[in-house]
């Protein structure tokens, strides 16, 4: 009786210590790098908007300082904590970390986010000298962006990288909380599954969800991610979480923006309107990313080429199952609301535009251009989910 009255208050105070230990905050620069990641998204977005909406903008226009916000506090913060890990971290920690330039000590995220901030801004200056000597970009990849863009995409694979890492080191440390990796893993993630639809947008627009080409983009680019980060979450359910919180931001910046004062400023103006015009209304990615995670699961102990195959075909076929009469329903009177943001039209082009709430017939493929189309779409899929399933395996592996 003796033993165990002296043993019971020990087993206490380690069991807070190890609990207190587990639930410790994660480095401040993880959550710096997914702010930053996340500050990209909305400016990126605003700044279509504004483009639709307003026309004019400069070098320091509003979205841009959200962007711009989003660079520099990747930059400083990940600049931070590799100049502090270099000339005042442990041994322990530098030898979890990587070596370069034969001085610096670092993690692979925290280099990824110096390199992509240093790009973004070096694209500011580049961007505003097209502007002034062409004027204004009549597509998304105008070079300035595409620089710009690169920027973007390497500060918010550097966001999840540095959470991976963490993630993977926790499988045996428990030093850090399971819940914090988990949401900082979902939201880094999907932040990245946002600015990839905006860079393909262009192709998945509600007016060509009823040709092939529409689910060959998809089924070339989506699967690569979805299936890399079902194949790297510690979660079952990863690239469905990562999916949602694609369609809740996309979704909320549909309904968000044009609660806000905007008016062309710019001629000519066709279309007149005193609020924002919203991006596209997101698709309906959730529901192939659960099928993906599902036939991870499933199919667990199967080959990589049956699994992608399973996981091409999967996704292309859900897929067309579910956007196909979803654009049939966002081409209806149904969806002229604030909700779907289908009324949202460009200042500058014709408001009277016969197929401006309809699918054109020249955008609707049948027989066999269809049937050919969606089976490039399925080996495309195949093999994009391939090699999401390689690069899955080698988000396993990266603890630094």
């Amino acid at each position: 009786m003796t033993t165990i009255a002296l043993t019971q208050p020990q087993a206490a105070a380690e069991s807070r210590a190890v609990n207190a230990t587990a639930t410790r905050a994660l480095p401040i620069y993880v959550y710096a790098v997914v702010f930053a990641s996340f500050c990209i998204c909305i400016g990126l977005i605003w700044d279509i908007s504004w483009h639709m909406s307003i026309g004019r903008d400069g070098l320091f226009a509003p979205p841009h300082m959200v962007t711009y916000l989003g660079a520099v506090t990747s930059g400083l913060f990940s600049g931070y904590y590799v100049l502090r890990l270099t000339f005042a971290g442990k041994t322990a920690e530098k030898q979890q970390s990587i070596r370069f330039w034969g001085i610096f000590y670092g993690s692979l995220g925290a280099l990824f986010c110096i390199w992509g901030a240093f790009t973004m801004i070096t694209s500011a200056p580049f961007d505003d000298w097209w502007h002034n000597t062409f004027g204004l970009d009549v597509q998304i990849l105008s070079p300035p962006h595409t620089v710009l863009l690169l920027g973007m995409i390497t500060i918010q694979f550097g966001a999840l990288v540095s959470v991976m890492a963490l993630q993977n080191r926790e499988a045996s440390a428990n030093t850090y909380s399971p819940k914090a990796l988990a949401t900082c893993f979902m939201l880094s993630s999907g932040f990245l599954l946002v600015m990839l639809f905006t860079i393909a947008s262009e192709y998945l627009t509600r007016h060509d969800m009823h040709e092939s080409f529409f689910y060959q983009v998809a089924s070339g680019l989506f699967p690569l991610f979805l299936v890399a980060i079902s194949k790297a979450s510690t979660s079952k359910w990863g690239a469905t979480r990562m999916a949602a919180v694609y369609m809740v931001m996309m979704a909320g910046l549909v309904w968000i923006l044009p609660l806000f004062h905007a008016e062309p400023k710019l001629g000519p103006v066709y279309y007149h309107f005193t609020h924002y015009q919203p991006f596209h209304f997101p698709l309906l990615m959730i529901f192939p990313a659960l099928a993906i995670d599902l036939i991870n699961h499933r199919l667990i102990n199967q080959s990589a080429i049956v699994k992608a195959l399973a996981l091409g075909i999967t996704f292309t076929l859900v897929l067309l199952a579910v956007q196909w009469p979803f654009g049939d329903f966002l081409a209806s009177t149904h969806a002229q609301n604030w909700f779907f943001g289908t009324t949202s039209w460009y200042f500058g082009a014709d408001p009277n535009y016969e197929f401006r709430y309809t699918i054109a017939p020249w955008a609707t493929d049948t027989g066999v251009v269809l049937v050919k189309g969606l089976a490039i779409a399925m080996l495309l899929g195949t093999l994009s989910s391939w090699l999401g399933l390689t690069w899955g395996r080698w988000m396993k592996s990266v603890k630094r």
